[in-house]
């Protein structure tokens, strides 16, 4: 029996080995605009790769490493959590996702690293790059050293937010050495990368990790989305003390990258029998780089077939049977993986059915602006921020609402003065002054052109069609503000 061993396992690894061939025969070509990654988080040991080395655009999981640079700094006694920083002029203009601060507007390290990782702010990403480094270049050079030291050789930053740009470039691979250096260097500070929401004011906003929550174990990092990256997410769980680390680039959706890191994570997690079976991949840090260019998905994700446009906080649901991007991955169709879920109901859940089941019920981290505070004075910061949410939208609305009887009132005023000017000198002046509403006035009479029209007005009761043309014209202008609003 000893000696049927060895040849039963090569004989089990030689048919495991022929369907892997198989399967990536068979796989749809979809799969290779996807880039997916799975390691151990302590080991940096390879469980899967598939185009983990091509080079892709990284968006918004660049502020992973925004966040491992200002930690490292707050680390390293360069400043603190409680460091104030000011929005500047740069900062406020970015493109959403954002806080949407005015300049000059100031808060803490704590609370801009909290608002950057859950609500991926732009803004406080260059608020944070221009505190910690100066400018955006000086935090981008910091960005670009920090990568070289942790062997990051196929990543390049050019901004700390993600947001389009030629040279801003990384890999499956680096991302997931990015991820585990995080865990490594900074374990004091991991709690920032699994904030399950965030409270500013009145406003609550989820993680857009939809694994947070959700998937058992799941304990960080975060998403990215532009539409020539397609949707990533870098994503952790834990599960029986062991640590793996999960990457998706370019999936189709916010909720196929989560699915996707979900099946992912779960075979890892399955495969502590079957190791054995599986030929070794080496370690992350092992894996060859691909000298190429990043992949452009722009048509694909952000073209005129989607019916809302695309963005980082997309919930769009996949199909379970059909033949779409998100419904079957690279590694197998969905119906195949199955997780054992505690206090959902069903007892085994599909992939993607617990990502649209409802996240664990989690109190919002409170965030706001100014300096730390604790007790009263938290909650007098929290209310202030509320406050504040409230009255531009208050004042835009009484501005809005006296702006209708002026601009009412003042065309009503003006063919007044202009009748009453025109009696006295000429008569012609007032019909080249007035629009076509005014010259019909004049056209009975004209000495007596400025009382009649005050009395017309009540009289023109009889002409139906003058009547409704100006409450059609008043109620226009009513219904953009309840648009814009």
């Amino acid at each position: 029996m000893h000696a049927l061993r060895p040849l039963l396992r090569k004989s089990l690894f030689n048919i495991f080995a022929a369907s892997l061939a198989c399967a990536a025969l068979l796989a749809p070509r979809a799969a290779s605009a996807e880039a997916l990654l799975l390691i151990e988080a302590d080991s940096g040991k390879v469980l899967q790769a598939e185009n983990a080395t091509i080079p892709w655009y990284p968006a918004s999981v660049t502020k992973i490493m925004t966040a491992y640079v200002t930690l490292k700094a707050v680390k390293d006694g360069k400043l603190t959590l409680d460091t104030l920083l000011t929005v500047s002029p740069t900062a406020a203009s970015q493109s959403p996702s954002k806080m949407g601060f005015r300049p000059g507007t100031q808060l803490t390290v704590d609370n801009a690293l909290k608002m950057m990782m859950v609500k991926s702010a732009n803004d406080m990403a260059v608020v944070l790059a221009e505190g910690v480094g100066g400018s955006i270049d000086g935090f981008s050079a910091m960005m670009n050293d920090t990568a070289q030291r942790l062997g990051m050789t196929q990543t390049s930053y050019v901004n700390p937010n993600g947001l389009p740009a030629d040279g801003q470039i990384t890999s499956a691979r680096d991302l997931g050495i990015l991820a585990r250096s995080f865990l490594r260097d900074l374990p004091e500070y991991e709690y920032f990368v699994h904030i399950p929401a965030i409270r500013f004011g009145k406003r609550v906003t989820g993680n857009f990790n939809k694994l947070i929550g959700r998937y058992p174990g799941a304990d960080g990092f975060k998403t990215g989305f532009i539409c020539a990256s397609g949707y990533n997410l870098v994503a952790s769980a834990t599960r029986n003390g062991r640590r793996l680390i999960a990457v998706v680039l370019g999936a189709s959706s916010g909720t196929a990258r989560a699915v996707k890191a979900a099946q992912l994570l779960e075979r890892g997690f399955a495969q502590d029998n079957l190791t054995w079976l599986r030929p070794s991949l080496g370690t992350v840090d092992k894996l060859v780089p691909v000298d190429a260019s990043p992949p452009n998905l722009r048509e694909e994700m952000c073209g005129g077939h989607r019916k809302r446009p695309a963005s980082d906080d997309d919930d769009a649901l996949i199909a379970t049977n059909g033949g779409t991007a998100g419904s079957t991955s690279a590694t197998g169709g969905e119906a195949q993986v199955t997780f054992f879920t505690a206090g959902l109901q069903p007892p085994l859940m599909k992939a993607s059915e617990l990502m649209a089941s409802a996240p664990a019920a989690a109190e919002p981290v409170l965030v706001y602006t100014g300096p730390t505070r604790t007790g009263t004075a938290l909650i007098a910061a929290v209310a202030a921020d509320a406050d504040q949410q409230a009255t531009p939208k208050a004042r835009g609305k009484k501005s809005r609402v006296a702006k209708k009887p002026d601009a009412a009132d003042k065309p009503a005023d003006k063919p007044k003065d202009a009748k009453t000017a025109a009696a006295k000198p000429d008569a012609p002046k007032p019909d080249t002054k007035t629009d076509s509403k005014s010259a019909a006035k004049p056209a009975g009479t004209k000495h007596a052109a400025a009382k009649p029209d005050a009395a017309a007005k009540p009289a023109a009761s009889p002409d139906p069609a003058a009547k409704p043309a100006k409450p059609k014209a008043a109620t226009k202008p009513a219904a953009k503000p309840a648009n814009n609003s």
